[in-house]
């Protein structure tokens, strides 16, 4: 080497790749090469000779050696590092600058020579930019690791597109996450305010929108209600839409169909409607539960063409959370109104008989002590008129504590059939006067009790019902003699008389028909049968009245 010096410039090289990087970028007249790197320099031959090739494609291509430093790379994979006039010769994870590996494998040029196969893994580098690096190494006839050859592809747009869907998802959680705590403290409308901002917080944040709005979809009307209105003109926020394919805008096709709609310019768009003030382009997506759309998710912006099918896929993806946290919502209030509904019905029933024996004392002493000491009468009256008036208390206070339903709920209950009738049911059997309470009082009606003949006397003296239901054997008289008394101190009274197993040792049923009954229940009594027996009595009483009764 040193005669060589004296003739001709000589240029040396520690590494093969420093030699492949003079080699390209100068022009010699030879080669001098150890013998021990024979093999690696017909490997320099052939990359030259399809150099053409790999600088031609796609994928950054780069040869590393032993020691991770860059050999050859195509200009696709210079174009990654941090310096590509220097790469060569560097390390390869120091050519990239600040790369940060993301896995799976936590070295791909590790874990392929152990494996003496490929393997890749996820890297980020500068600028957010991400690429997917694979790594294939290359042994000698001896087994010795000559070099590794790596495959750099960007997936830039992949992965951010999948670090929305992640962060859209994790969104759509949390819109439904509430704890123990939230859930005693909060009301309904608390509950509702707390996922409108949190729906308005996620679209400015995540997808950088500012013109928003979520209708529900009332499925008695079709009505599509506001529910959140983020940028929009008053005129559109308030104007009344239902769910049809024509007529309707935008919002109300989507309802209809529930298919996601894209307006990429709205001056051109037959179905658009006034949004967000100066809006150019639209996107609406139906939200869906269990199948049925419950509602629309509006978003607008003031360019044309702003919005494309991935806007569309994520909108849709936090669509189905806003679904399903407006579902959880309904069922938090539903089971509120239940739990309330509960209660009620369960202090009604407890009460129901204590406040019957008060009513019946107190109209019985009214009854008697008529025409003496009119102060003590006022007294026993408005003792009456507090006493009936706890029922509708414990009503209001459980119409009170039970929330509202939602715009989107299920129609209501129609009223109860026995709305509005004033009930007497006269029996010695407790059980019987609590089952009429809880089985005619929960379909509206208001019921009082007495014990026997005389109590139901008293009471029908006092106040005029709407039916009464009595018992062929109470303790004083008979079921006729019952029924004599109370059409005589009401003739327009309709009577049930009730008898157990049909027993009528005094033939009671049969002389009151004789003098207009009506009706006949049998004890014990399955609900749908007193409640017809009753409605059948209040339709014949109700015919008298308006002049159509049969003669």
């Amino acid at each position: 080497m040193d005669r060589l010096r004296d003739s001709v410039d000589v240029v040396s090289a520690r590494s093969m790749s420093r030699a492949l990087a003079l080699l390209r970028d100068g022009r010699f007249e030879g080669v001098y090469v150890d013998g021990s790197q024979l093999d690696a320099v017909r490997w320099v031959g052939m990359v030259l000779q399809a150099e053409e090739v790999l600088d031609a494609i796609s994928d950054g291509v780069a040869v590393v050696d032993p020691d991770l430093r860059i050999m050859w790379a195509n200009p696709e994979f210079l174009s990654f590092t941090a310096a590509p006039d220097r790469a060569l010769g560097e390390r390869f994870y120091q050519a990239l600058g600040e790369a940060e590996i993301l896995g799976p494998e936590p070295c791909p040029f590790t874990t392929a020579v152990a494996r003496k196969g490929a393997s890749s893994t996820a890297v980020k580098i500068r600028d957010g930019r991400y690429l997917r690096v694979g790594v294939t190494p290359v042994f000698d006839s001896r087994g010795g690791l000559t070099h590794l050859i790596a495959l750099a592809r960007e997936i830039t747009d992949e992965t951010k597109q999948q670090q929305k869907i992640d962060a859209i998802a994790r969104a759509g959680d949390e819109l439904a996450d509430l704890g123990a705590d939230e859930l005693s403290r909060l009301g309904a409308e608390e509950r509702t305010d707390l996922l409108k901002y949190n729906i308005a917080r996620h679209m400015k944040d995540l997808m950088g929108l500012d013109f928003i709005q979520v209708r529900l979809l009332d499925r008695k009307t079709g009505r599509l209600t506001p529910l959140l209105t983020e940028g929009m003109t008053p005129s559109a926020a308030s104007m009344e839409l239902t769910a049809a394919k024509e007529g309707q805008g935008v919002t109300g096709l989507v309802a209809a169909t529930g298919e996601s709609y894209l307006c990429p310019d709205t001056s051109n768009d037959p179905y658009y409607l006034e949004g967000a003030e100066n809006a150019r382009s639209s996107l609406t997506i139906p939200l869906v539960h269990h199948g049925a759309v419950i509602g629309t998710l509006n978003v607008e912006s003031d360019q044309t063409d702003a919005f494309d099918d991935r806007d569309r896929q994520f909108l849709e993806i936090y669509g189905r959370n806003i679904a399903s946290a407006l579902n959880t919502l309904e069922l938090l209030q539903a089971e509120k109104a239940s739990t309330a509904s509960a209660s009620v019905e369960a202090i009604s029933r407890e009460v129901a008989l204590p406040l019957d024996d008060v009513i019946t004392d107190a109209v019985t002493v009214l009854d008697r002590y008529a025409g003496h000491d009119e102060d003590v009468v006022a007294r026993l009256r408005h003792l009456l008129y507090r006493a009936r008036e706890i029922r509708g208390i414990i009503q209001k206070v459980g119409a009170t504590i039970a929330p509202p339903p939602s715009s989107h709920a299920a129609p209501p209950q129609p009223v109860g059939r026995l709305a509005g009738a004033r009930l007497l049911v006269i029996d010695a059997e407790e059980s019987i006067r609590r089952s009429a309470h809880q089985l005619l009082g929960m379909r509206g009606a208001t019921v009082e009790t007495a014990h026997d003949g005389g109590e139901a006397a008293a009471m029908v003296r006092q106040e005029p019902y709407s039916a009464a239901l009595a018992d062929i054997r109470l303790p004083d008289m008979d079921g006729y003699a019952v029924f004599k008394l109370l059409r005589e101190l009401q003739p327009d009274l309709p009577v049930i008389l009730m008898t157990g197993f049909g027993y009528d040792p005094t033939h009671s049923i049969v002389k009151a028909r004789q003098e207009g009954l009506q009706t006949v229940l049998y004890k014990p009594f399955r609900a749908d049968r007193l409640m017809d027996a009753v409605e059948q009595a209040l339709k014949i009483q109700a015919a008298k009245g308006n002049g159509d009764a049969p003669a």
